[in-house]
């Protein structure tokens, strides 16, 4: 079996296989930059994703810093997962939704080798589930505020 192995500075600047875009780490992080300099994303979904990538690498027994390298975890955890109309909106629920993301596509690629790029299936799939996450989020912050109005309600009447 013929695999060849890139060191991670191969890695990161670009000189392997892979699609248009995806593989020169560097100019993903400077585009990062830019796009958090603009305001156009938050750096939430993108830092998370990456984190949670690279714990789930871990876990798994990956060597997390080529998982995180390799493929397109940096291009879509950047530039396809902060899509902001697909995207969850709640800040706890971008917490989530980067870090199911991140999990899941490293758990696509260990799970099924013929298959080894899970990002976009990982993507497609959060974004099906970020209405929910947002849905759920919500009701858990105003069960909370309920729970803090009848507290402060009960401590008015008894003064």
């Amino acid at each position: 079996e013929n695999v060849v192995e890139y060191s991670y500075l191969q890695l990161f600047q670009g000189v392997v296989p892979g699609s248009i875009g995806e593989t020169c780490k560097a100019a993903i992080l400077v585009g990062f930059v830019y796009l958090l300099i603009t305001k156009t994303i938050s750096w939430r979904i993108p830092v998370v994703t990456m984190v949670s990538a690279f714990v789930s690498a871990f876990v798994l027994g990956l060597d997390p810093i080529h998982a995180v390298l390799s493929g397109g975890i940096l291009f879509g955890a950047v530039f396809m997962a902060t899509d902001p109309v697909t995207a969850a909106q709640t800040n706890c629920g971008k917490w989530i939704y980067g870090l199911l993301i991140g999990a899941f596509a490293v758990l696509l690629r260990v799970c099924n080798p013929a298959y080894p790029e899970g990002m976009m299936l990982s993507i497609l799939f959060m974004n099906c589930m970020a209405p929910l996450i947002d849905h759920c989020v919500v009701a858990q912050n105003i069960k909370r505020r309920a729970k803090r109005a009848a507290a402060i309600g009960k401590e008015a009447q008894n003064s």
